[in-house]
């Protein structure tokens, strides 16, 4: 197959993240497997406009703040002359609207939907533009594209919002058992704690840092990394400073691969405090490295975390129930062990290779049969 995917950001860029993830992971492994990948993307400053990655040719055009204008000129202007089979739109920003203008068949990729949980992210003004467009642009998909999606959360809101059972395919992160393993770096020997991505309000990474003065109370030696970039990281930054947390906090910013499968397997748990994911890339990451995971209990980290198995879910929101999960795993060194070795078991059900032989076939259905 001739396969463009277009999506706000590829891999490289300094924004990107878990829906950036996904796409390389899988799509690399299609290009491997003798199929054509395009890529259609935002720039940044100091990129090419076009170069090849591990098989994808990446074309980019346009800001990130206005990429859904732009795609629409970039489209008539030089792809729509090209033999795609398929366009696959990553939904994960703001919607592109591409039934509307793209005549060949189409599939969609769904992380999960932002809904109501944007305005804890932003502004009323601009929370209440992304809200009604992306409640425009599913009473569009619904019944024109197919859609796989990353968890049953996202499936079960895929389908509130009428789209046909039939025409969504539940396809998992994954991780990359060659590099992310428990066997590597040994634990710290002090309580160490960890949270990886980027920093979003809705993200809700306070949380983690008003329940670490509780933490500290009973397990004074604790420290925490907190691994990432975004726009929430100076406000993020004054509260520790706020909470007198000094040196018990550290802001590692964006970390390379390698460095950071060393930090999962060196802390003794990882914590996830969204109020809202797709599913929970880092989790199943984390997890591979022998490390649980402490969720908040909401849409995809409820799916990627096995309660009391492979990690511990608290209600969103409630520090002091995050702060008693965080000490219970920190003084419980048998509670540790199981959860790290239910963590490892359940990780290994989760491969990119598999998932890029289901994508194939989800593509291959939509390309021969638009309307399934």
């Amino acid at each position: 197959m001739n396969i463009l995917v277009v999506n706000w950001q590829d891999r490289t860029n300094p924004q990107a993240g878990g829906a950036e993830v996904h796409f390389h992971e899988i799509f690399s492994r299609i290009a491997r497997r003798g199929h054509r990948v395009t890529l259609c993307c935002s720039a940044y400053r100091g990129s090419l406009h076009r170069e090849t990655i591990d098989g994808i040719e990446i074309i980019r055009r346009g800001s990130r703040a206005f990429f859904n204008f732009r795609f629409p000129f970039t489209w008539f202007a030089s792809l729509r002359s090209r033999p795609f089979d398929c366009v696959v739109e990553d939904l994960n920003k703001l919607p592109l609207f591409t039934p509307l203008y793209v005549r060949r068949p189409l599939a969609g990729i769904g992380h999960h939907l932002f809904g109501r949980s944007i305005f804890l992210e932003t502004g009323p003004l601009v929370a209440r533009y992304v809200y009604w467009m992306e409640r425009a642009a599913l009473a569009l998909y619904r019944t024109r594209i197919p859609f796989m999606v990353v968890s049953p959360s996202t499936r079960e809101e895929f389908i509130a919002h009428g789209f046909p059972a039939a025409r969504l395919a539940v396809i998992h992160n994954c991780v990359d058992h060659a590099r992310y393993t428990a066997v590597g770096a040994p634990k710290s020997p002090d309580p160490l704690i960890g949270c990886f991505g980027r920093l979003k309000k809705y993200k809700s990474v306070d949380h983690l840092l008003r329940a670490l003065p509780l933490v500290r109370e009973r397990v004074p030696a604790v420290r925490a990394v907190i691994a990432g970039e975004g726009d929430d990281r100076p406000r993020l930054e004054a509260i520790a400073a706020s909470l007198g947390l000094g040196t018990a906090v550290q802001f590692a910013g964006y970390v390379a691969e390698e460095q950071k499968i060393v930090l999962l397997q060196s802390m003794w748990c990882k914590v996830a405090t969204s109020s809202k994911e797709g599913w929970g890339l880092t989790v199943i990451e984390a997890n591979a490295c022998g490390t649980p995971a402490i969720a908040s209990d909401v849409p995809g980290l409820r799916d990627s975390v096995r309660d009391n198995e492979t990690g511990l879910l608290y209600p969103y929101g409630d520090v002091e129930a995050l702060a008693r999960r965080i000490i219970l795993l920190l003084e419980d060194a048998a509670l540790r062990r199981r959860l790290s070795e239910g963590a490892v078991g359940w990780a290994k059900q989760f491969d990119w290779e598999t998932a890029a032989d289901r994508t194939i076939e989800f593509l291959e259905r939509a390309r021969s049969n638009p309307a399934f």
